[in-house]
């Protein structure tokens, strides 16, 4: 019967206790991330979308439980192995004073370094590419410091691009990012999912993007526990917008994609003459709105 098993995912989390600033955010938490998906972790403020990732790249130590990386504990691997194996791009980077954004996003090929085998063509390759793919090509000789935040954000993701990792784990890619920008950044994630295998985890805010672009889409609530796993168009209910958010919605299809829209209910505003039979004068109205 072992035949009949199905393999591990190259990661997962079993059971985990994870703890933040001595407040423990969540516990007998497991997540299982589908190799080759587009998975994103979704919720409520608060509710231990950052810290589960953190866990998953081995940034936080789990009080119990452990997460699995390529079928072993990832506690056991160096840390180059695991630099190797996973890039992560957190939610938020300081760059060393004066550093160029070319020097910055080199730095993503130190997981690939040794004593005997130091720079070479294969990483200057990485490096244009991933700084290319993500527009700051141009960008290469200034400081990070005189950037925007948002070309702070590309770099930082070029970086991370140029670690060449199967697995990539963003923590709020789009931050900082006006709505043009975060839809191409969210565009490249698919394309390295879809068309060069990466597993890509990302923590999004925005539900409309999460279904968007997700292949698998993990739901978790406050508490730390998760409320839904699978793909965006077999979980994402009005139901379960209201049990998470406490938002009322209808659930669409995109008109673009087809994927699951949330369209939040309008509020009850009242009518012109809903004044309880009073003038406007009476009833307190601005003058301007009378």
């Amino acid at each position: 019967m072992t035949g009949n098993r199905t393999p591990e995912p190259r990661l997962r989390a079993d059971n985990l206790t994870l703890c933040y600033d001595r407040r423990t955010v969540a516990t007998g938490l497991g997540v299982d991330i589908p190799d080759h998906s587009f998975t994103v972790i979704a919720g409520p403020n608060a509710c231990g979308k950052s810290t589960l990732l953190k866990a998953l790249a081995r940034m936080l130590r789990p009080k119990a439980g452990e997460v699995r990386l390529d079928g072993a504990a990832i506690a056991s691997y160096r840390t180059r192995e695991v630099a190797r194996r996973l890039g992560l791009l957190p939610q938020s980077s300081t760059a060393p004073g004066g550093i160029t954004v070319g020097d910055l996003v080199a730095r993503g090929r130190y997981p690939h370094q040794r004593l005997l085998k130091q720079w070479s063509a294969e990483d200057e390759t990485a490096v244009v590419e991933a700084m290319r793919r993500t527009g700051v090509l141009d960008l290469a000789d200034r400081p990070v410091d005189d950037l925007s935040g948002g070309q702070r954000q590309r770099v930082w993701l070029a970086m991370v691009l140029a670690q060449q990792t199967p697995v990539l784990l963003l923590d709020e890619p789009t931050t900082f990012l006006d709505i043009a920008h975060q839809i191409e950044v969210l565009d490249l994630c698919a394309e390295l999912h879809a068309r060069q295998g990466h597993t890509v985890v990302a923590v999004l805010h925005d539900l409309n993007q999460a279904c968007r672009y997700a292949t698998h889409l993990v739901v978790m609530r406050a508490g730390g526990t998760v409320a839904a796993v699978g793909n965006p168009a077999d979980v994402m209910t009005a139901e379960l917008v209201q049990d998470v958010f406490g938002l009322p919605c209808r659930i669409i299809d995109d008109p673009e994609t087809g994927t699951p829209l949330m369209v939040p209910a309008a509020p009850r505003r009242p009518a012109p003459d809903d004044t309880d039979g009073r003038s406007p004068a009476a009833a307190g109205l601005p003058a301007a709105r009378r």
